[in-house]
């Protein structure tokens, strides 16, 4: 009888985590982006403002709950000196959001080549890649089919995996939801890289 209902304890209270990076260059909005997807999928969280969100020094943790499964969110700093320590999180890692400012067009480059080295790295084979295109909300930013150019010469890199580019403005929240479920449909069906199991209660 025990084993019976601790098999349903289990099946109605456990949820499979998934580790995401955020990654992307300083002030690309990965804060920002990190907090409007709690604000949208945990009903009692009450989000830092977002004008009071500065550069990212170290990382910013953050979990969010979709159906079965919980994402745990690491949001690792962008700056030039920060990105050595990214590939310390790839072995641990189901999925990676990398945030691109699209009305940065002088550091596209930069970000292009953060990208490239990260994407290359053996230790990330087969995870889930959603590329955002943050800040669409600004009329005079980089379209998806610019950033995608751009980026271009980096489609050979990608390999065989998922790997999505979408259009995101972090501050209004538009396209935050849709990442969000794009990622967790794509780390669920990943063989390659099985969840934690953690208990809700």
């Amino acid at each position: 009888m025990y084993t019976l209902l601790s098999g349903l304890y289990k099946y109605m209270f456990q949820k499979d985590e998934y580790c995401v990076l955020i990654l992307g260059l300083d002030n690309a909005g990965k804060t920002t982006f990190l907090e409007q997807s709690k604000t949208r999928f945990n009903k009692n969280y009450k989000g830092m403002s977002l004008s009071k969100i500065t550069t990212t020094v170290g990382l910013n943790i953050g979990t969010v709950d979709v159906g079965k499964a919980r994402l745990m969110f690491w949001d690792l700093g962008g700056q030039e000196e920060l990105q050595s320590l990214w590939d310390k999180y790839y072995a641990e890692c189901h999925g990676v959001i990398y945030v691109i400012d699209s009305t940065d067009e002088e550091r596209l480059s930069e970000s292009k080549q953060a990208f490239e080295k990260m994407v290359i790295s053996e230790a990330l084979d087969g995870v889930p890649i959603l590329v955002l295109a943050n800040k669409q909300d600004v009329e005079t930013c980089l379209s998806i089919p610019d950033i995608k150019t751009a980026f271009s010469d980096c489609a050979s890199k990608i390999g065989r995996r998922d790997c999505l580019t979408q259009a995101c403005s972090a501050l209004t929240g538009k396209g935050v939801r849709e990442g969000i479920e794009w990622m967790v449909k794509c780390v669920v069906r990943n063989v390659h890289r099985p969840p934690r199991q953690r208990d809700i209660t």
